[in-house]
């Protein structure tokens, strides 16, 4: 992209986010007649409530790659955190500080979905690493408009994620399936009825990875859920649930992931839940962001994506 298209384009995401998402929505076409040349690659469509959301990932991407702090401030929450391709999580400050510098690439194979309050753009870009990675970039509607919550690398490798959808690392299988911690208590202090209902959902779900009891994984996760670990292809509900069973089969001992810490919110009928885990086998740690919708007056996972700390 030449200087100008560039200048002309950062111009453009910096009204945006000045007009509001309905001049975002206009803002996003006029980025479309003024710089999207005949060489750009067909995207796939996304929903109409996407679209604002969207606008806003964009917009944030461009602000990060071309270090303008004042677009990333307006649209990074309070409570923004970033988690890299090697697991650590930087701060929103950190994030301002350091724009250019973790900011990854320009992204393909985009994807929005909409979990009441909540949303998720997913796709394929290089990390500030270098790296090949998928990526997470969440985001909740906070006052009347859509503010970046977190947003996470998860670099591609060779291994599918084979344990987990609920919190264990990918391939982490140990002799003892005992699971205190996050089967019996998690180090976090409820704060909502939500929440609860949300930490019991989770506290369901690992308790059913360790028993190899896949109706009863089922029926605390939606039929849309998708796992993203470190392998290349996303894990769905069938898949997991298949797995589940091959496990029970066998008889495998399959641990959880132990909480260390865990951050989660409620907006209306979606919910962010992130945490850092080790597994009691190797001691390995990772990062998980977990997305929840509530359904028919039930909380269902339905996003995991699990990130190494190196």
């Amino acid at each position: 992209m030449s200087g100008a298209t560039s200048a002309v384009r950062s111009m453009v995401l910096r009204r945006a986010v000045q007009w509001g998402w309905v001049g975002a929505l206009i803002a996003g076409v006029l980025i479309a007649i003024l710089v999207v040349g005949p060489k750009a690659q067909p995207r796939p469509p996304v929903p109409a409530a996407g679209a604002p959301v969207l606008t806003a990932d964009e917009a944030l991407g461009e602000a990060m790659r071309a270090g303008d702090k004042g677009i990333a401030r307006r649209l990074l929450a309070l409570e923004f955190g970033f988690i890299d391709s090697g697991g650590k999580i930087h701060t929103r400050k950190e994030v301002l500080a350091g724009l250019k510098a973790l900011a990854g690439g320009p992204p393909t194979d985009v994807e929005v979905r909409i979990y009441g309050l909540v949303a998720v753009v997913t796709g394929h870009r290089k990390s500030a690493r270098g790296e090949e990675a998928l990526f997470l970039d969440v985001w909740a509607r906070q006052k009347r408009a859509w503010r970046a919550l977190v947003m996470q690398d998860v670099p591609l490798g060779e291994a599918e994620p084979a344990a987990a959808g609920a919190a264990p690392a990918p391939g982490a299988q140990s002799t003892s399936s005992e699971c205190k911690n996050p089967c019996e208590a998690i180090p976090y202090r409820v704060r909502s009825p939500a929440e609860q209902d949300i930490i019991t959902s989770f506290q369901a779900i690992a308790k059913a990875v360790v028993a190899h009891d896949a109706g009863e994984w089922g029926r605390h996760v939606a039929d849309d859920f998708v796992l993203y670990g470190g392998g290349g292809t996303p894990v769905t509900k069938s898949a997991r649930i298949a797995l589940i069973e091959r496990q029970k089969e066998s008889n495998a001992a399959t641990t959880i992931g132990e909480v260390e810490k865990m951050m989660v919110a409620a907006y209306g009928d979606g919910a962010v839940m992130i945490t850092t885990q080790v597994t009691p086998d190797s001691r390995a740690r990772f990062r998980a962001v977990r997305l929840w919708t509530r359904r028919d007056g039930r909380w269902l996972m339905a996003v995991s994506a699990h990130t190494d700390i190196k």
